[in-house]
């Protein structure tokens, strides 16, 4: 299983690239799952279900199944928050693993970043992006050990993803 991060503040189209990446990469044969963080407190499940009650009631683990689909839901109840390592020990086997979100985890990563939003970029500060998805030109000073892509060069950026990881030239991927 390979793993490749994409990383960007909030707004700056993180989950819309996401969008456009998975049918590309998928298109090519290959497994892809998809680990999303988040910094916000989340549920999924609603007040006054089942799988609600069973959580109030001090479940650690909930696991609702449908003919469709499945999800397991764990409640950390003050234990630390797993490490990347320890949730994509839960995936399935695929090919390939897109995360978005842990900017501080040693995967190649890319940063989706646009000036126009006003925050500065990560790349000075985490040596784990290799490369920066833009939809302006990059400042003056981008260092040339990054790669410089074009937001909106979907077919580019797949390429970079799997020759970053290793993917092309399997069985599965035709370019």
């Amino acid at each position: 299983m390979k793993v490749f991060g994409v990383a960007g503040y909030s707004g700056s189209g993180k989950t819309t690239l996401l969008e456009k990446l998975l049918p590309a990469i998928i298109a090519h044969g290959l497994r892809v799952s998809v680990i999303k963080h988040t910094h916000h407190n989340f549920d999924i499940d609603r007040p006054g279900k089942d799988s609600f009650r069973h959580r109030q009631a001090g479940a650690g683990e909930v696991l609702l199944a449908s003919a469709s689909r499945w999800v397991l839901m764990n409640e950390l109840r003050g234990a630390p928050e797993p490490s990347l390592a320890d949730y994509l020990a839960r995936f399935s086997p695929c090919d390939l693993v897109l995360v978005e979100g842990f900017k501080d985890e040693a995967v190649p990563t890319l940063e989706v970043y646009r000036p126009a939003n006003g925050k500065p970029p990560l790349w000075p500060e985490r040596r784990q992006i290799v490369a920066v998805a833009s939809d302006e030109p990059l400042p003056a000073g981008f260092p040339a050990t990054l790669m410089a892509l074009d937001l909106n060069d979907t077919a580019a950026i797949v390429r970079y993803i799997l020759d970053t990881v290793q993917l092309r030239g399997t069985t599965h991927v035709v370019l």
